[in-house]
This record gives C-alpha cells, structure tokens and sequence, in this order.
C-alpha cells in the first residue's frame, strides 16, 4: 500500500483513519480547465462507507480483470467515471485487501492517492485526487487471496470434480473486497467489465452478456458484460467454472455444472409463470432477462438477488419443485431492493421485508392460498423464535435497527425479513388487499432505481397509503412496529387449517399412536417441516427411531425436512442420524442451516467434541459469510 504526506488529501486521510464522519478539505477554487461538475442529489450518510457522496460519487465502474486461481487473485483495473459536485478535489472509495498498483486520470496521467489507517470492519479508505479535465480515474490493483467476497473452489468442492470455480458474494459490504469503489448501498452505479479466465472456463455476471461465448485473449478466453441500469454495488456479481446453460422460457433459463443444470432446469421450470404473477401484482419487469446460477453447495445464502442472474444454493433442488418459494423471494427483489433500495443498511428491511411479503403474494398466485398461509405461518414460527432468542425488549427485533459500529452482516436476521413482512401484511389488512396493491406498485415506479431511507418510505406510505392520516398512522401503531422491539398488538396471526391438521397427528404420535397409522397421505414438505417442529423438544431414542423407520427422516433428500429433523436428533442424542448430520455439515455451506446446528451441538457437552471435529474438516469448504458466523459458535 502507498501512503503519501500530501498536503492536499492531509485533513481528508486523519477523517479516513476511523469509521467516523468524514471531513471535507478547504474548497480550493478549480482551475479554467476543471472537468464539468453537477449538482449532487443529496444522500443520506452511510456509517458503513468512507464515501462522502454529497462532494464526489462514483456513477459507473468499467471492469478489465484476469482471474489466477493458482493465486487465487483478480488482477486489473477499474475505472471509474465520477460525479462531482464544484469545488471538489478529491473522492474517497472504499477498499478492503486490495493492493493498489498505481492510480492515473483517463489519459494515464498519475493521480495522487492514499490509502487511510484500516478498520477491522470498514477496510480502508482510498482518497484520490481528481482529474482536472476529465471525470475519469483508472485504478490498477490486485485482490487479496482471502477476498471476502470471493471464494476460489478447487475442483474437489465443485459438482463435475474436473476444473475449479470462482464465485462473488457481494452483500453487505463485501464488494470493496475485490473492487475500489464507494460500497454504500445508496450510491448506485452502472458497470461494465471484461474478465479473463482459462479457456476451459466460463464466465457469468449480473449483467448483460456481450460475448456469451468469449473471445479469445491472452491466457484464455475473455468475456464482456453491460448493465446500463444503475445498482448498488453490493449486487455486482461474478461466476466463473464449468458452466451450462438450459433455457426455461423467452426471458429466463438456469446455468449451472454440467452434472446439475438438467435437474435444476426441471426444478425451476415454473419460473415465467412467476415472473408474469409478479409483473401483474407490481408492475413491468424492468431488468431484461431473469437467470439463475445455480452455485457449489458452499455458497453461504439460500439465494441472492443479483439484477439479471439470481445466484441460488443447490439445497433447494429437492426434486419436487417444493422449495421454489426461495426462487420466488430472489425474483421478488428485483422489484424490493433490486429496483428501491435501503439506503443504508440499518434500512435493510426496506429490501427484506418488502420481498419476503411479495414471495407470498407470488406463491399464492401459482399455488394457492393454502401454501402461501402455510409458508407465513412458518415465517410466524421463526419470528417468535428469533424474538425469543433475542429477547423481546432488545434492539436486536427493531425493524430499523442501529448498526453504528457493527458489521452489517449482523442486522440480516430474520426479523428484517418476516417482522418487516408480517408488517406489510398487517397493512394489506388494514387497508385491503386492493388499495395495498395498487400503492405497492406506485411506490415501485415512484422510487425507481432509486434508494430509501426508513422515513422517507414511512412519509411516502403516510401521504399515499393513509391519506395523510395521523391518526390512522398512530393506531395502526406504525412507529411500534418499525422502531419498537419485539411485535406490536395488531400483528396478524395465521392460521392454517392444514396446519392443525398436521399438529393433530404429532399430537396423537405422543400420545402412542404408531407412525404408520398416523394420517400423512398428500403431505407436502411445509407440512413435514411443521410436523416435525410440532414433536417435542427431545425424544426417546425409541420414538426417534419409530418416526425414522416409518418417515426415513434421516435419509431425506429435502434439505429443509433433514435441518428440521437434524436439530431433533441433536436434541434427543439420536445416533443413528450423526452421519447424516456430519455428511450434512461437510457437504453444503447455506448458513441458514449450518449456525443453528452448530449452535445446538454446541449447547450439548457430547455435542462439542463432535462440532469441533466436524469444523476443522468442513471450514475450508465454507464460504467467508460463514465462517464470520460460525467461527464465534465453535470455539
């Protein structure tokens, strides 16, 4: 890293050293020849970038990259055109773990930069002089083998065994890890990008792909993306392996290893029946194409909302089509965050909230009403467990939740998800469902690719939705809900009669009814995943082995039945199910399932031994995200 003793970037760097409001220098008049500035919109402070967007931002990021999976790097430039505001002479980027290798305007004119004091949570910043006459600067670096945002597989930890795989995750603050840029999820960015892999290889990005089947270049084959519509930088994205493509409809298809894109094409074939549900609900799908990537098991999240290309864990290949309500999530934030975007990360559940509501509206309209009161009455479960675990007068269940300090990756729990959803619906509720709809989607052309703020969205909902109706506002409890903890007085409450049902027979198991005389027929997977969470606590080992026998639990190939069941077999010690719940934990990495299991192995005296054991093996294989979370349970 070069540091220099600038006089010009001195007051700009000792405000960079810390994550702390950022200083401007002394406004220096511009010379006759400045390149053009423009009046900024202003934005709302980020505490998780060093950007200071109101003077200077970054508008478009032009990518040329080499991939070295022998070195595990990316190496190349980013050029950045900015946006500035008069008299400003410097911009401020985030990085974290790059290596900067020289800094120069469009022409190639050296640029004066310094990299700040770094922050265990923010990196460091990056502050550069800019060009005089022109509103491009051109950054050459090098990524950081152990890049949080990226995660290098061997060949071993892909499906096909035969080439290696390479794999961006990009969400919350993790871009800065492979590009220097402003990581703030309020300053949206167009990009560009061309990147060089092996020949053998290919690669994908949340973009427009300008090459599909790349160009030759030096040391392989390059491959060029666009995407004109301006984004977070959270949700650039990159892939590069062995990867297939199959079409699923005019607007959409599914890439993944040879060995998995049939299966996952079959899984996902419903997908253009939800796109058209969505777009008659909120309006014109406004991204082109909707792709999915279908991942090694080691990605960290169910799913994750890159514009143009979904990227998707392959647990949710059941074979059934039972879990496509993940896919139906990830399509839904092309309208809530893709398109309205929280502002900052304690606005989170402005993104999360919103689609984990709209996933419901869309399951509904494909799969009926029964499912989509099934899948909130889970949400509902998984609520009050989160509020319990928490406790229910923290901070930690505010929808809008103070994350001053932290890193942000602490705020994505499930209250931003299913507290911000059982909100929305309790609106709908208030309101009915078709005025809610209708404001919905006016709120989505209204704030279009545009970011939001916590207020300024509940001023939006006050005047369109409500009228501008106080006291409407007020008994609807809307502050309580939004920055009070735990849940208010008006939270809906679902009810599923299939549910009861189902909570009928787990009841009549405890009283001695066999399995096998229990009534299951027709049950679909939410079904057994209630069934399972309605069975006590802990077990007899007897009664495990009766459920087992009869429901082969163990053996599941569902992995949303096998999770359920596998905290079950922690509870109650259950043998036969260790090497399912080990082959479990080495064979995937969504850390939806992994923190829990862990967790509960950790709680039981036998159970440590047994998590430490199974860690040192499976820890190389799990992504960054992960091993952040996991590594502070398994200790």
């Amino acid at each position: 890293m070069k540091k220099l003793s600038l006089t010009l970037l001195a007051a700009s760097l000792a405000a960079c050293a810390t994550p702390q409001p950022q200083v401007a220098t002394t406004p220096v008049p511009a010379p006759a020849t400045a390149a053009p500035t423009t009046a900024l919109v202003p934005l709302e402070r980020d505490v998780h970038s060093y950007a200071r967007p109101n003077e200077a931002r970054v508008t478009h990021v032009a990518l040329d990259l080499a991939t070295d999976f022998a070195a595990k790097t990316l190496t190349g430039t980013a050029t950045l055109t900015v946006a500035r505001a008069p008299n400003a002479r410097e911009i401020v980027l985030d990085t974290k773990g790059l290596e900067i290798l020289g800094v120069t305007d469009g022409g190639g004119a050296p640029l004066r930069h310094a990299t700040g004091a770094g922050d265990p949570i923010l990196g460091a910043p990056l502050t550069v002089q800019l060009p005089t006459t022109s509103d491009r600067v051109v950054i050459r670096y090098r990524t950081s083998p152990d890049a949080g945002a990226l995660q290098w597989l061997t060949p071993a930890q892909t499906a096909g065994k035969q080439h290696p795989y390479l794999f961006s995750q990009g969400q919350a603050i993790l871009t800065r890890t492979w590009i220097p840029t402003q990581d703030s999820p309020g300053i949206r960015q167009t990009y560009e990008a061309r990147v060089t892999v092996p020949a053998e290889l290919r690669a994908v990005m949340s973009a427009e792909q300008l090459t599909p089947d790349g160009e030759p270049a030096a040391g392989g084959r390059a491959f060029r993306f666009r995407l004109d519509q301006a984004i977070p930088p959270y949700l650039i994205a990159i892939a590069v392996g062995d990867i297939a493509f199959r079409p699923l409809g005019p607007r959409s298809g599914v890439y993944a290893e040879p060995s998995v894109v049939d299966s996952a094409a079959r899984e996902f074939v419903d997908v253009e029946r939800m796109i058209d549900a969505a777009e008659s609900l909120y309006g014109p799908y406004r991204w082109g194409r909707y792709d999915i990537l279908v991942l090694p098991p080691s990605f960290p999240f169910g799913g994750m909302e890159n514009p143009r290309l979904t990227f998707a864990t392959p647990t949710i290949l059941a074979g059934d089509r039972s879990l496509v309500s993940l896919i139906a999530h990830e399509l839904a934030h092309s309208w809530s965050g893709n398109l309205v975007t929280n502002a900052t990360w304690s606005d989170f559940w402005l993104n999360e909230g919103f689609t984990t509501y709209i996933e419901n509206r869309i399951m509904e309209a494909l799969y009926g009403r029964d499912i989509a009161v099934m899948l909130q009455q889970l949400e509902r479960t998984e609520l009050e467990s989160e509020i319990a675990g928490f406790g229910t007068d923290t901070g930690e269940t505010v929808l809008h939740i103070d994350l001053a300090g932290r890193d942000p990756d602490e705020g994505m729990t499930n209250i931003a998800y299913d507290k911000g959803s059982a909100f929305l619906r309790m609106l709908e509720h208030a309101v009915g469902r078709e005025r809610f709809d209708t404001y919905l989607r006016s709120y989505f052309d209204r704030h279009a690719f545009q970011p939001i703020t916590t207020s300024q969205f509940l001023a939006d909902m006050k005047a369109n939705l409500l009228g501008g109706d106080e006291a409407r506002y007020a008994a609807l409890q809307v502050n309580r809900w939004v920055f009070g903890a735990g849940l208010p007085s008006n939270a809906p409450v679902p009810a599923s009669d299939r549910f009861a049902r189902v909570e009928a027979q787990a009841r009549a198991f405890v009283r001695g009814t066999p399995p096998a005389r229990l009534d299951t027929t027709g049950w679909v997977t939410q079904e057994w995943q209630h069934f399972i969470g309605s069975l006590p606590d802990t077990m007899t080992l007897r009664q495990m082995g009766d459920l087992d026998q009869q429901f082969r639990f163990t053996q599941s190939g569902n992995s949303e039945v096998l999770f359920a069941w596998l905290r079950k077999a922690i509870a109650s010690r259950y043998a036969p199910a260790m090497p399912a719940l080990e082959r479990f934990l080495t064979t995937q990495g969504r850390r939806k399932f992994l923190v829990p299991l862990y967790q509960d192995l950790m709680k039981a005296d036998w159970g440590r031994q047994v998590a430490r054991r199974i860690y040192a093996t499976a820890r190389p294989l799990y992504h960054p995200v992960s091993t952040g979370s996991i590594d502070q349970i398994v200790k």
